[in-house]
């Protein structure tokens, strides 16, 4: 098998007609096909690829934002040097993340580099053999050893005002609002923080609660439905969260004295809860009863100005996820076990709720004393 072909067989280029070919004289995997060996077929293959990957992906559960942002990286880069993604070298793609593709922050250059390296994962597992029977290239992933991303240490820890700087902050907040100088919008921001304080939710889901989401006959205080993260890319969750005694009296409040301010209809369900007091033309031309609600970042521009007003201690700037870390440390501190600060924040993991309570006050000597009492108690009333 691995000897030459008879002398008396070759033409005259050197070459065995391929009548005369044997089973020995087979092609290689690795010499590309002529009517295959084109860029537009490579295109046309790496766009097949990238739609069976979202496919995949879509089959995995990830939600359909998820999955667009999974596959940008892959179309930015490629994009960037008009190449087909297995004809990329390590070289390249250091190059293009080193300039112009290099981002502020590095937590965004790494999601984009696993995310093209997850690609290239899939690439090797259902078309390197294909790839490299049409086009002779093998599949390898250009995130090597040397530039894999690794963390660097730049997560901040959000360490959270205390629980008596917080209620001074809210209490100075409160006497300051019927001198502001738009009184609803100031009471809305206020109700914003304070709700999202005492139930620990994020400002995206707070800014997409309707009327018709509140649910004041649930559990003892009433509850209402935000649409929260799904764990791993899976999606929006719909999820109840608390409103504790305090929070069903400050919404009860909003709703009955300053709700009714704005200029859409508060009794349509589908009414934003808070709503933003800006109407675009094309918006107020219809003259519909429901208003557009109050977009996250103007909810955290308001309360970092409040902060900078009326926020005194070691922290003197607030945005609406270090009232989330708030929250949870604050309730935990106060006795609240960690499965129910997992419950509350809406965690699927409590190894995520762990994170939020890193500066949490604990005493590991105390509660080992407590054990001990209460393990001495136990035996003694067994005996």
């Amino acid at each position: 098998m691995s000897g030459g072909a008879d002398s008396s067989l070759l033409d005259d280029s050197g070459e065995v007609p391929a009548t005369e070919r044997g089973v020995a004289d087979v092609l290689t995997l690795q010499r590309p096909t002529a009517e295959a060996c084109d860029a537009e077929a490579e295109r046309s293959l790496f766009q097949d690829s990238l739609a069976e990957y979202c496919w995949a992906r879509d089959v995995a559960g990830l939600a359909p934002k998820t999955l667009d942002a999974l596959v940008q990286p892959i179309l930015e880069v490629c994009t960037f040097y008009d190449l087909v993604p297995w004809r990329l070298t390590s070289r390249e793609l250091d190059r293009y993340f080193a300039g112009p593709g290099k981002a502020r922050r590095h937590s965004t250059m790494r999601s984009k580099i696993n995310r093209i390296d997850g690609y290239f994962a899939f690439l090797e597992q259902r078309y390197a053999g294909e790839i490299l029977r049409r086009f002779g290239v093998g599949v390898a992933s250009p995130i090597d050893p040397f530039n894999r991303p690794r963390h660097r240490g730049d997560f901040g820890l959000r360490i959270p005002p205390s629980v008596a700087e917080t209620k001074a902050f809210f209490a100075s907040w409160r006497e300051s609002l019927p001198g502001a100088r738009k009184y609803r919008v100031a009471v809305r921001n206020y109700v914003m923080a304070k709700v999202t304080y005492i139930s620990g939710v994020r400002a995206s889901e707070l800014c997409g609660v309707c009327m018709g989401h509140l649910h004041w006959e649930n559990g003892q205080w009433g509850r209402f439905l935000v649409r929260g993260k799904g764990a791993r890319g899976s999606g929006p969750r719909e999820r109840e969260a608390f409103l504790f005694k305090e929070g069903r009296e400050l919404l009860w409040w909003y709703i009955e004295e300053v709700r009714g301010e704005f200029g859409d209809d508060p009794t349509d369900p589908l009414a934003p809860l808070f709503p933003s007091e800006r109407l675009p033309r094309s918006v107020a031309d219809l003259n519909l009863p429901v208003s557009p609600a109050v977009c996250p970042d103007t909810f955290r521009r308001a309360l970092k100005t409040a902060s900078r007003e009326h926020l005194k201690g070691a922290v003197t700037a607030l945005f609406p996820h270090l009232l989330r870390h708030a929250c949870a440390t604050h309730n935990y501190e106060a006795g609240m076990p960690l499965w129910d600060v997992q419950v509350l924040l809406g965690h699927v993991w409590a190894s995520t709720t762990v994170g939020y309570l890193a500066t949490a006050k604990g005493d590991p000597e105390r509660m080992s004393l407590e054990s001990s009492r209460r393990a001495v108690c136990r035996l003694s009333a067994e005996s």
